[in-house]
């Protein structure tokens, strides 16, 4: 494919540089000089079949492309969709963006209302960040064996789904087929909820020298993600504001019990109890797989597969079926 990929940080750019090993023909943007200028050099030496070429402009990037890749922080995708409908572009759209609702009704209402583009668009999230961000910190390797959302909404063209569905498994990742509604509840407790949480004990250290030298692993495991950008962190937790504040109101009540658990009469034997359910959930984390099955490639059965907490491995050829795989019984 013919792919252009708008935003060349730790996401954009590792997508750029997977795409480009797995043979396709890529054009970057990005709206800093200077991330553009980093990006020619490595283009410049990388191995011959996997070069990528970077472009001035969005209208340069997207000239002759099949898929665009919309790969910026939230508060920026207004911006580039009115770049892009300018243009004219009424191929297939897609995006990297942590936060899944908000996207898609920046498509609606600036993207096909206002200009009334012909693209088509699927909304997609690859869970695989770092805390390190910018081109430099991009790996072409990033998104092997991850889970990557492609939402299929009740407008979504299943053809273009399945055609993302198809590339994003080529790169090594597994497909998870979501709702956007659904993305954003679910990764408001297993992504931005512990964004906070590490901020909040890396933050509680600050002003303490010897619990900064006496920190080890779990201090180091607990606040990794802590190092993140504050700008990326704020436009994902605050993107997503209605699904990661009745999320944290949880956490903050589970933590009510643990402090209570302090005050009891026997404070160990409580405290064990209250850890109880998290050291299960965690012992039965990742999810085992079960084995590979071939699926219709049909809505339903591929949202009842997403829901299940299962994924796509793959996507035949004629695009009629699907390799899926489900979790193992506990």
């Amino acid at each position: 494919m013919d792919i252009a990929v708008i935003g060349l940080g730790l996401i954009g750019g590792s997508a750029l540089r997977a795409l480009a090993a797995a043979g396709h023909r890529v054009l970057g943007h990005d709206a800093d000089p200077a991330t553009r200028a980093t990006a020619r050099t490595a283009a410049a030496q990388a191995p011959a079949p996997a070069r990528w070429q970077v472009a001035g402009t969005i209208r340069d990037a997207v000239a002759n492309a099949d898929l665009v890749v919309i790969a910026v922080p939230l508060p920026a995708v207004g911006t580039v969709l009115d770049e892009l409908a300018a243009t004219g572009y009424q191929g297939l759209v897609t995006d990297v963006t942590s936060v899944k609702g908000p996207v898609r009704d920046l498509v609606e209402t600036r993207l096909r209302h206002r200009h009334g583009a012909l693209a088509g668009f699927v909304g997609g999230h690859p869970m695989a960040g770092r805390e390190t961000s910018g081109f430099a910190a991009s790996d072409p390797t990033l998104f092997t064996g991850c889970a990557w959302v492609l939402c299929l909404e009740p407008g979504t063209p299943l053809a273009d789904w399945l055609e993302l569905a198809a590339l994003v498994t080529g790169l090594g990742a597994r497909v998870v087929p979501t709702t956007a509604d659904e993305h954003d509840r679910a990764v408001a407790r297993i992504s931005h909820l512990p964004h906070l949480l590490a901020a909040a004990l890396a933050a509680s250290t600050a002003d303490d020298p010897l619990a900064g030298t006496l920190a080890a692993g779990s201090f180091r495991d607990g606040t990794r993600v802590a190092a993140t950008r504050p700008d990326l962190i704020a436009a994902m937790c605050g993107g997503n504001a209605a699904a990661v504040r009745p999320a944290l109101d949880a956490v903050l009540a589970a933590l009510t019990g643990a402090r209570e658990a302090l005050d009891a009469a026997e404070p160990i034997a409580a405290l064990r109890d209250w850890l109880t359910p998290g050291t299960a959930a965690r012992a039965a984390w990742p999810p085992r797989p079960g084995p590979a099955i071939e699926l219709p490639a049909g809505p339903d059965a591929l949202l009842t597969l997403g829901r299940a907490g299962g994924w796509l491995t793959g996507v035949a050829a004629d695009r009629r079926t699907v390799t899926a795989v489900r979790p193992a019984p506990g």
